[in-house]
């Protein structure tokens, strides 16, 4: 099976439980959009997902992020940023790409809209809340009482515009209790911010739990590409 048809195959499965997973909802299929995560794959792989309708593509670590979008810059593609934000390499994020789905901290805002302006974009924005029982410590995020500040802080910002939320399901925690509790979150910020609307949720092997719980967009990886190839 040549790579196209291996990645064909696994695309089809994915938007298979994504369209199954929105019939147990009560959702339309049309509601979920799909991000394919590329880290650590190269941009071979990019192009062919590309020919085979996919829009949306996130990186989390920023120099690879950066060499991918220059070698698909000829593509028609929305690049996510989905990894830890370092608030030094924040203003460079935001130059490169079109989404920045991992904003946990005020100190980011300010560097992540000089970027913005400097590329002359808008720069959608989710806020990563952390689902992790207090001082577990193993996702980054913001704590969930601590979301609106932040949200309206982005919203206030020029460059910025805040889009929604973003999270992670726990390590060791069935996903759909953590997902009703991020639906929570967000009917909060929907309260006072009811143009956020994005919900990113789920992935891989929990992106049912989080589509039941209202995701409009999942991140899926190793579904869709297979095993990770080794780091050097």
């Amino acid at each position: 099976m040549s790579r196209a048809d291996e990645l064909g195959t696994n695309l089809a499965a994915v938007r298979d439980r994504i369209a199954a997973a929105c019939a147990a909802a009560g959702r339309g299929a049309e509601e979920v959009s799909l991000t394919v995560v590329t880290k650590f794959f190269p941009a071979s792989d990019v192009r062919l997902l590309a020919d085979l309708g996919v829009t949306d593509v996130g990186e989390n670590r920023f120099q690879e992020t950066e060499r991918k979008v220059a070698e698909c810059a000829d593509l028609s593609l929305t690049w996510h940023f989905i990894g830890g934000l370092q608030s030094n390499k924040a203003a460079a994020v935001a130059r490169t790409v079109q989404v920045v789905e991992s904003v946990d901290r005020a100190k980011l805002v300010r560097p992540l809209a000089s970027g913005a302006e400097q590329a002359g974009r808008t720069l959608e924005v989710l806020v990563q809340v952390s689902l992790d029982p207090p001082g577990a410590g193993h996702r980054s995020g913001v704590e969930p009482a601590g979301v609106l500040e932040l949200a309206g802080l982005v919203a206030a910002t020029d460059g910025l515009r805040l889009a929604g939320l973003m999270a992670v399901a726990p390590l060791g925690e069935e996903p759909a209790a953590a997902f009703e509790r991020l639906a929570d979150v967000r009917a909060g910020l929907l309260a006072e911010h009811p143009e956020a609307t994005r919900l990113s949720a789920g992935m891989s092997g929990d992106l049912e739990q989080a589509i039941a719980a209202g995701a409009t967009h999942v991140r899926v990886g190793s579904a869709v590409l297979g095993s990770r190839p080794p780091v050097g």
